[in-house]
């Protein structure tokens, strides 16, 4: 199943629904429409903007932007997948998030805590070398949620 929310980019599905659990793909920050890599604030909807506290200093913004744009996207399509299938965040129960640099790791930990505010999830952080499609891939973000389905 997929949707323009969680639409992949290549084959494979964004996410499936096992009983009551669902298993979304790595999600990382492309638009799936222009095949872009989201690069920083300006690629983001001002509300996201201003909650990840863009300052509009050039050099502040150059630097922290990158990952907290992507990792503020990739964190919004999976609360775009859990909730079209009915759920909510705190639905959300695990995390794997795949990092290119783990010094990017506070300022994803400080984006992560607007989604879960109450308590986040049980995570596993892991280094990789490489992500695709792109070099400019920073984070990619693997969810499962646990929805008892209606009977």
């Amino acid at each position: 199943m997929s949707t323009d929310i969680a639409k992949p980019l290549a084959k494979y599905a964004a996410f499936k629904r096992r009983g009551d659990f669902i298993f979304m793909s790595g999600v990382i920050a492309v638009d799936p429409e222009t095949k872009t890599v989201i690069m920083g604030y300006d690629d983001l909807p001002d509300h996201a903007r201003k909650a990840l506290g863009e300052t509009g200093e050039f050099s502040v913004d150059l630097k922290e932007g990158p990952i907290k744009a992507q990792s503020w996207y990739v964190l919004d399509r999976i609360r775009a997948m859990v909730e079209t299938n009915g759920g909510q965040m705190s639905d959300v129960f695990k995390l794997v998030q795949y990092f290119k640099d783990l010094r990017d790791f506070p300022n994803y930990n400080r984006v992560r805590a607007l989604f879960f505010p109450e308590e986040a999830p049980v995570s596993t952080v892991v280094e990789v070398s490489a992500m695709m499609p792109s070099e400019d891939v920073l984070i990619e973000v693997e969810a499962t949620a646990f929805l008892p389905e209606r009977r």
